[in-house]
């Protein structure tokens, strides 16, 4: 999958020079957290977010009164705040490296860039959707996680048992284990019962680490 097939498109944007007092009722009316800044020529300048407005207000121990802080506030820009170095991805790159970039930079959104125009942008939500469907939560069925040989062949033979009992496997999750030459692997499948699948896995020799029917 890729960046293009999660994305949210059209996203809600701000102007450099739109104030923190504009940019946080914004936010608020729209429900979101992060804002990318796109100057009169419609490139991606920056971004901003509600911790950017929250370390950019005055401290606990200000002084000045609650209509004073607003007035302070509207006239400070975006632009004085907004983060520039402004960390992007193509629409054609994979989710998984999306996430990656993610991770590794401790930032919770990514631009979508086209032609150096924004034309969508990831965020930590459609990831946590994209996960969702995934590990198949929307589905009901028996749910395992378990340990096998990292070799060739061995979920073929799980799912071959599976299909022979007419299960449908709606999900499978694999990552690397603790174990060097294992693979932990979580398949999720309907149409059979749990004491099917614990049979299936028993013939295989696999190790279930946890097995339940969500």
């Amino acid at each position: 999958m890729i960046v293009k097939d999660v994305m949210s498109r059209n996203p809600v944007y701000v102007a450099p020079e739109t104030s923190l007092t504009e940019a946080k009722a914004l936010m608020v009316k729209k429900n979101i957290s992060k804002l990318p800044v796109i100057d009169k020529n419609d490139k991606l300048i920056g971004i901003i977010t509600k911790n950017d407005l929250a370390k950019a207000g005055p401290s606990e121990a200000t002084t000045l009164d609650m209509y004073e802080i607003g007035y302070l506030l509207s006239k400070l820009t975006v632009e004085k705040v907004m983060t520039k170095k402004v960390v992007s991805v193509s629409e054609n790159e994979v989710v998984e490296e999306a996430a990656r970039i993610m991770v590794d930079n401790q930032i919770g959104c990514l631009p979508v860039i086209k032609n150096d125009i924004m034309i969508g942008i990831v965020t930590e939500s459609d990831l946590f959707h994209l996960f969702t469907d995934m590990f198949g939560a929307r589905h009901s069925g028996v749910r395992v996680t378990l340990s096998t040989d990292d070799k060739p062949g061995q979920l073929a033979r799980i799912a071959e048992r599976i299909a022979g009992l007419k299960g449908n496997i709606v999900s499978v999750v694999t990552r690397e284990s603790q174990d060097p030459g294992n693979r932990r692997i979580t398949i999720k499948a309907t149409g059979i019962t749990m004491n099917q699948m614990k049979t299936i896995l028993a013939e295989c020799n696999d190790i279930v680490e946890d097995i339940r029917v969500v």
